[in-house]
């Protein structure tokens, strides 16, 4: 089984940018129920379908699989919820990890959240300066909700 471990948290000032390289991404939900989340993604020109399991955590188990960017866009077209979520992935490195910085933009424009995958549960991470609050296990901040409420709607959001 796949298991991602992630903490995720908002992101102050532009600190990061210097030395980000980022990507587009294109995605949209098909299902939410339960904790399981469907979607279909599309990354430059490389689509992929993943399904996610129920948070336990910071972890949770995660399958994705390759599939044809036409395949991807059709089902972003036609059977996933709207509004689809819109960003720029960029890869930050600090110390021994990978922080992937995304910074929103449609219905979630303005919204900046880095995350951090781990190897195990309770692994230190040293935080780097542009890092704000820990919204982990905050469920607003998920993807697949996002696309269901997003940023714009928020009426009472910190932003840091």
């Amino acid at each position: 089984m796949a298991i991602e471990i992630e903490r995720k948290f908002l992101v102050k000032g532009n600190g990061w940018r210097n030395q980000a390289v980022g990507q587009v991404y294109r995605q949209g939900y098909m299902s939410t129920e339960d904790g399981i989340t469907l979607r279909a993604r599309i990354v430059g020109d490389q689509g992929y379908l993943t399904i996610k399991g129920p948070s336990v955590g910071n972890s949770r188990s995660e399958y994705e699989y390759s599939i044809p960017v036409e395949d991807a866009q059709e089902m972003l077209n036609t059977l996933c919820s709207s509004p689809l979520i819109e960003k720029v992935r960029y890869k930050v490195f600090h110390g021994n990890f990978i922080w992937e910085v995304d910074e929103f933009a449609g219905d979630n424009q303005g919204l900046i959240v880095a995350e951090v995958e781990l190897d195990r549960e309770n692994q230190e991470v040293e935080l780097p300066d542009w890092i704000g609050e820990e919204v982990s296990h905050d469920k607003r901040y998920t993807n697949s909700n996002l696309s269901k409420n997003p940023w714009k709607n928020w009426s009472s959001i910190i932003n840091n």
